[in-house]
């Protein structure tokens, strides 16, 4: 497994991969590997690549202020130890220095599936998202990303994003990986104490439980309710359509339902598509 720390070194052996007729993946990551990432590496694997790209990079330009960036969980021995084993033909290991010049000026924004949701939330994060997952796409020129769904609204935004700017990339999306309770897999579940982690399995009832064939209204009153009864904090509870991310008044096929909520401090995310 190869390890890059340079950019032109990691473009220049990706060029000569390709050029030798390898089919190349990229699974961009911001470290601190679990089974969820591990699963986006294995689907890179079933989809065919030839060789795989994890690139490890806690993004600053998509965290705000007041946010978690100092104190983001990083395990750079663990993560290369588990790539290996996974069989990944090269990391990527780049400094903020590295991805962002001392006057760097220039940002990928998608300005319209990224509105709302964590969008609204969480102001300038999508704009950070494209523009380091724009640049990794232009250092690896992959033919494939994988992105996990749950990150449902990330991924639908690089998808748009590719098809914009034609970068000629498919994006595919992996299935959740949940804990045993049930808890969608995330580097920040490590935040939570053994009382809040319990609480944050009402993120998944409260998912599973949304009917299809509802007024949309009415199933996000019961929805929320199940997250307020078991001492979550919800930022928000929404039944959009999957692709444009536009609100539903009516769940049906095609609807997904999105749950940003706190456990404590904790903000954790979870969808599921009817």
């Amino acid at each position: 497994m190869k390890i890059f720390r340079d950019s032109g070194k990691l473009r220049k052996w990706c060029a000569e991969r390709k050029a030798a007729g390898a089919k190349i993946a990229l699974v961009p990551t911001m470290g601190c590997l679990h089974e969820g990432h591990l699963s986006l590496v294995r689907e890179a694997k079933r989809k065919g690549a030839d060789e795989i790209v994890v690139s490890i990079f806690v993004n600053p330009v998509q965290f705000g202020p007041n946010e978690d960036y100092a104190k983001y969980p990083r395990s750079e021995k663990s993560d290369l130890a588990k790539c290996r084993a996974e069989g990944a033909g090269a990391v990527f290991l780049p400094s903020p220095e590295l991805m962002y010049a001392a006057d760097h000026s220039v940002y990928v924004d998608e300005t319209r599936l990224s509105k709302g949701l964590c969008g609204a939330r969480r102001p300038g994060h999508f704009r950070g998202v494209c523009t380091v997952v724009a640049k990794l796409f232009n250092i690896v020129r992959p033919d494939f990303a994988v992105f996990g769904r749950k990150d449902w609204q990330q991924a639908q935004i690089v998808k748009r994003m590719v098809r914009d700017l034609d970068f000629g990339i498919e994006i595919v999306t992996a299935p959740i990986v949940r804990e045993s309770g049930g808890l969608a897999m995330s580097s920040r579940n490590g935040y939570l104490s053994d009382e809040e982690r319990g609480k944050a399995l009402a993120i998944n009832k409260a998912i599973a439980g949304v009917r299809c064939g509802m007024p949309a209204a009415q199933e996000k009153r019961r929805a929320r309710s199940v997250l307020e009864k078991a001492g979550l904090k919800v930022d928000y509870v929404e039944m959009v359509d999957s692709s444009t991310l536009e609100p539903v008044s009516k769940t049906g096929k095609g609807t997904t339902v999105l749950v940003a909520a706190f456990a404590g401090a904790t903000r954790l995310i979870d969808n599921r598509q009817l």
